[in-house]
C-alpha cells in the first residue's frame, strides 16, 4: 500500500519533527518509537540509542478493524510513542487506530526519510589551525563532513549532493565565499556533492589517483594528486594520498591540525577493504592499508586530530560533540594500530560488516556512469553506511 493510499484517522494526532525527536534524544529522554517498516527494512536500517525504546510491528498488523489483542500488547500503554514509518503515511495511520483505543501516540513527521534529512554543524573545538573547521554530521547514515572557513574563504570536504543548498547557504550566512569542494575518494555510501557544488561556481576537485577507476567527468574537474595543495585563507589544504579502502583513498590535511581521512581511519575502527575488488582483492587492499595508515598518518604528530567521513553507532564523540579524535588518542584506544601487518589484515577481514545498501549503483552514479535525479539518489543512499572494518568499536579493546 502506498503511504498515500492511508485513509485520515478519525482522530487528531500530533506529528513530531524529526530535529525534535533528534533533540529528546540527545538530551537523555527516554523514547519509545513503535517502528512500522516491514521486518527487513528495520533490522536494515533504524533509529537506535542507550535511551531509546525501539518496537517494530509492521503496519499491515493494524489494516483490519479487529487488531490482534497479541499485536495490542506490545505496544506500552504507559508511555508517550512515537509511531514512524518511511515516509509519514502509513505511521500517521497506525497513530490513529491506536490514538482511538487510548493509547499516547505521536507520529514521525515525514518518517525516516526526514530522519535522513537531518544535518548538524557543530564547530571542532580542539582545531587549532587558520580559521574556523565545522563538521557536519548526518545521524541517519553516520556520514560526516568538513567545513573549513578563513578570511572570506571556505572549502567543504566530502559534501553529500542531498544537501548542496545547504552548504551554499551557511557559506553565504558566515559570510565567505566557497572556494573549493574536495572528495576523497569515490564513495560508495551516498552521492557526491562535488559535481552539483561545481556546478554552482565552486571548484570540484577529486583524488587523481580515483581517476582510473572509470571517472567520466574527470576532465571536467580539478585533480589533486600528493602532496598538491590548496589555500583557504591563511589555512593550508594538503593532500596526502592513503590507499587501502580504496585504491584512489587520499586524505586531506587541514593546517597541519586535523586530518580529513575520508575513509581510511574512523575514532572507531579502520576501513573496510572490500568495497572496490570485492572479497578476493581484500586481502592485499588490507595490506595497502596497514602501510598508508604506518607510513602516512601515524607518522604525524601525536596532536595531529583524525577526523573520518563517516561514525558508526559504536563510536563515541568528544567533548566538543564531535567524531574526531588525537592520532596519540587513537594509538592508545585501538590496538589495531599497534599490531604486526599479519596480525593487522586477519583482524579487519574477520569482522566486516554487510556491504552498505545499493552500493554498487552508488559507486557507479559517483562515477559519472549512472544518471539518477535527487529523488533516487535519496533514496538509493538511505541506511547505514558500513564502511568500517568491524560492526563493533575497535577502540579500547
Amino acid at each position: 500500500m502506498n503511504a498515500d493510499d492511508f485513509p485520515t484517522p478519525d482522530v487528531d494526532v500530533e506529528s513530531v519533527d524529526p530535529d525534535m525527536l533528534k533533540d529528546r534524544i540527545d538530551a537523555g529522554e527516554d523514547v519509545t518509537l513503535l517502528d512500522a517498516r516491514m521486518q527487513s527494512d528495520y533490522e536494515e536500517w533504524r533509529i537506535d540509542g542507550e535511551n531509546v525504546t525501539s518496537i517494530n510491528v509492521p503496519y499491515f498488523e493494524f489494516l483490519e478493524d479487529d487488531i490482534d489483542e497479541e499485536v495490542l500488547k506490545q505496544i506500552p500503554a504507559d508511555r508517550e510513542v512515537t509511531v514512524l514509518c518511511a515516509k509519514g503515511g502509513a505511521s500517521e495511520y497506525v497513530a490513529g487506530t491506536l490514538a482511538e483505543r487510548g493509547y499516547d501516540v505521536n507520529h514521525l513527521e515525514d518518517g525516516m526519510n526526514g530522519w535522513a534529512s537531518i544535518y548538524e554543524a557543530v564547530e571542532v573545538e580542539r582545531y587549532d589551525g587558520a580559521g574556523t573547521l565545522l563538521q557536519y554530521q548526518r545521524p541517519s547514515s553516520g556520514c560526516l563532513g568538513y567545513l573549513l572557513y578563513d578570511d572570506g574563504e571556505a572549502a567543504i570536504i566530502d559534501p553529500l549532493r542531498a544537501f548542496t543548498d545547504r552548504y551554499l547557504a551557511d557559506a553565504d550566512d558566515l559570510g565567505v565565499d566557497l572556494q573549493y569542494a574536495l572528495d576523497t575518494h569515490i564513495h560508495a555510501d551516498h552521492i557526491s556533492g562535488v559535481r552539483d557544488l561545481d556546478a554552482e561556481g565552486v571548484e570540484g576537485i577529486i583524488p587523481e589517483a580515483a581517476v582510473d577507476r572509470g571517472v567520466t567527468y574527470a576532465d571536467e574537474l580539478t585533480t589533486a594528486a600528493d602532496g598538491d595543495t590548496f589555500q583557504v585563507g591563511d589555512a593550508t589544504i594538503e593532500v596526502v594520498y592513503t590507499p587501502g579502502h580504496t585504491t584512489g583513498m587520499t586524505s586531506y590535511l587541514v593546517d597541519d591540525s586535523l586530518l580529513a581521512t575520508g575513509d581510511g581511519l574512523f575514532v572507531e575502527s579502520v576501513a573496510r577493504p572490500d568495497l572496490e575488488e570485492g572479497d578476493e582483492g581484500a586481502p592485499d587492499a588490507a595490506r595497502m592499508l596497514y602501510e598508508s595508515l604506518q607510513e602516512r598518518v601515524l607518522t604525524l604528530p601525536d596532536e595531529t586530530l583524525i577526523g573520518g567521513a563517516h561514525f558508526s553507532d559504536a563510536a563515541e564523540p568528544a567533548s566538543d560533540g564531535t567524531y574526531t579524535a588525537s592520532i596519540g588518542e587513537l594509538v592508545a584506544e585501538m590496538d589495531a594500530l599497534t599490531m604486526e601487518e599479519d596480525e593487522f589484515v586477519d583482524l579487519i577481514l574477520s569482522d566486516m560488516p554487510p556491504r552498505p545498501a545499493n552500493y554498487e549503483d552508488i559507486i557507479a552514479t559517483n562515477l559519472g556512469q549512472n544518471a539518477v535525479d535527487d529523488e533516487e539518489a535519496f533514496t538509493l543512499e538511505l541506511g547505514p553506511n558500513n564502511c568500517a572494518a568491524s560492526q563493533d568499536s575497535l577502540a579500547g579493546d
